[in-house]
């Protein structure tokens, strides 16, 4: 079959290198693409925000199967789109898409259907909101309502940073439209697991658990970012957390949904916090996450085309094939990331990157001669697995550390705290 793929990252890189591989496709393209792409696809000069484009594009070239990477073309109803243009498409209708495109909505849904999540509140007033906070006393949490490419969370430690976080977003606009409101919320505390789901209506099938690493530097610190660097699986899940995980949140959102007359089709994202009370969702995201992605797919050993098409149709395995061990994924960040992220600077030492067990996903770059340059923050996610985390992390690592790009900076520290070891964050 033939397979478009939707987006621009390292998370688009990695869908496009495992379809690729299965034997089921003849091609495969991606829109808009990157440097890291055009290596094992066709790249189409299409953005991922234009629809119809897109929709166009599918029915000359007589797609199969098409793949949505981010969150925005799903809320722009890319799908709605393409299923009405009779095209098998892999993601969720915007209806469904709202449980990432409003967090307001999504925490409204997890109350009416008893979801287990934080404490919390909606607000388009910064008085009201404050009021809230200073109720909860921190820590406490303050997000932008709408999409705000990761960085719309502030984890504040103090009131006067959630004030700060509240004025920033609802009278200073930080955000746009998107920080129109603010959900206030209590502070959990545990440890941070995502769990993807793929699901068609009532039905879903987990993959394995992974962990992201949200803040810029090691140690959690410094600001919230698109994320740093993954594992999976995570070595203290079980499979009968997964299956707790499964039953009390993931089933309970696909009823929900049928109920509220959006059935969600696509991969289902559940960011949790592991408490002492178990988990409990922090947010939903309806697509595969990055850089999560950039270590789950090397774990996946079916033909993941099939896997993606079927599920498009509506048909659900019992369960997903993978290899043993785990992998890491490791981001390369531009100087300035996440703020003032430098772009054009050369992305040397690829090359020099061999071995079976190591690959490396482009995030932000472009060809420019016979150069890659950096396009944006995430420049690189470096991908290693073995049989076991310590182990995909020494050849993750070691790839790392063949990469040369100016200025740019990576977190040491990833996955660390479950191998006993430590690092130092390195700069470049």
């Amino acid at each position: 079959m033939k397979v478009l793929i939707i987006g621009s990252g390292a998370r688009e890189h990695a869908l496009a290198w495992a379809i690729r591989r299965s034997p089921s496709v003849s091609a495969v393209f991606v829109a808009p693409g990157n440097a890291g792409t055009a290596l094992v696809a066709t790249t189409v000069a299409i953005k991922a925000d234009d629809v119809a484009g897109l929709v166009e594009f599918a029915k000359r070239e007589e797609i199969d199967l098409t793949v949505v990477g981010p969150e925005g073309p799903l809320m722009l109803g890319v799908v709605d789109r393409f299923r009405a243009a009779g095209l098998s498409i892999y993601g969720p209708t915007a209806a469904a898409a709202r449980l990432e495109g409003s967090k307001a909505f999504s925490k409204d849904f997890m109350h009416r259907h008893g979801i287990p999540t934080a404490e919390f509140a909606v607000f388009d007033d910064a008085a009201a909101a404050k009021a809230y906070a200073r109720k909860l006393g921190a820590p406490v949490v303050v997000k932008a309502d709408g999409l705000a490419a990761g960085k719309g969370v502030v984890v504040a430690t103090s009131l006067d940073e959630a004030e700060h976080a509240i004025d920033d977003m609802l009278v200073g606009g930080r955000f746009g439209a998107s920080g129109s409101r603010v959900v206030v919320e209590e502070c959990l505390e545990g440890e941070e697991v995502s769990v993807h789901a793929m699901c068609a209506g009532l039905e879903c099938v987990l993959l394995p658990s992974s962990q992201d690493h949200k803040r810029a530097y090691d140690g959690d610190c410094g600001p919230n970012t698109g994320g740093m660097g993954a594992i999976a699986p995570v070595p203290w899940i079980s499979d009968m957390d997964l299956e707790h995980v499964r039953k009390g949140v993931m089933v309970p959102v696909l009823k929900g949904m049928q109920k509220e007359g959006a059935p969600f089709t696509g991969t289902l994202y559940a960011g949790l916090m592991w408490t002492a009370d178990g988990p409990k969702v922090l947010e939903f995201n309806v697509r595969f996450g990055d850089p999560e992605t950039e270590a789950l797919i090397p774990l996946l050993s079916g033909d993941v085309a099939t896997l993606l098409l079927d599920a498009a149709k509506g048909s659900i395995p019992k369960r997903i094939e993978t290899h043993e061990g785990s992998c890491a994924a490791i981001v390369i960040a531009a100087k300035g990331y996440p703020n003032e992220p430098e772009t054009g600077v050369p992305v040397e030492g690829l090359s020099e990157i061999t071995g079976d067990n190591v690959t490396v996903f482009h995030g932000g770059t472009r060809i420019e001669g016979n150069k890659t340059l950096s396009t944006g923050g995430r420049i690189l996610a470096v991908s290693a697995w073995g049989s076991d985390l310590a182990h995909a992390l020494e050849a993750a690592y070691a790839a790392v550390g063949r990469v040369r790009i100016a200025g740019s900076f990576f977190r040491g520290d990833i996955g660390r705290r479950h191998t006993g070891a430590d690092r130092e964050r390195t700069k470049r």
